[in-house]
């Protein structure tokens, strides 16, 4: 009679893994759903450009200067890299924007020139510079926590947003009217 409560015991015990598997997931599906809302954002909001001097990170386009921001037309800074795979699902919507005429200028982060070539021929080339940024030293300047990561940059230079993750389709209407509001 005594050797009952061991059994079940022991039966609980096998069945706690288990438990403990399909809690863990749970969660895991919870917070895949929910997402962490706590934006980064650069500290740069709001204040000019860093300095920066980008050597030409492609053949056809020229490299990337700071000076380059001050000409009186906003513009968008798009942060990417042939190797992201969110980049590649933006590149449309960059191309939308630049045939809407919007300035949209890129900085290839740690990039690869045969790789960063073979990524612009397959999904296209909106922008109209490119600056090559192989040590993410403008990417950390601008507290960028990744790619692709765009700023809004006003006709002086200074930086009035920040856009983390791939911009999406639904949002050019707000893009193009944020830039507007920039002139």
């Amino acid at each position: 009679m005594n050797a009952a409560p061991p059994a079940r015991r022991r039966n609980w015990l096998v069945w706690l893994p288990l438990g403990v598997v399909v809690i863990m997931a749970l969660m895991f599906i919870w917070a895949l759903r929910h997402g962490d809302d706590r934006l980064i954002r650069s500290h740069w909001i709001d204040k000019p450009l860093p300095a920066f001097d980008l050597p030409a990170a492609a053949a056809d386009r020229p490299g990337l200067a700071s000076r380059s921001f001050e000409d009186g037309q906003p513009r968008l800074i798009n942060l990417f890299a042939s190797w992201c795979i969110p980049c590649r699902v933006e590149a449309p919507t960059l191309a939308e924007l630049q045939r809407r005429g919007v300035i949209v200028e890129g900085v290839a982060i740690r990039d690869r020139p045969e790789d960063l070539a073979r990524f612009l021929d397959e999904f296209g080339n909106p922008y109209h510079a490119i600056g090559a940024d192989e040590r993410s030293q403008l990417a950390l300047a601008l507290g960028s926590s990744g790619v692709p990561e765009t700023f809004l940059i006003d006709g002086r230079g200074m930086i009035r947003e920040q856009i983390q993750g791939a911009i999406t389709p639904d949002m050019v209407p707000d893009i193009m009217a944020k830039l507007e509001r920039m002139r």
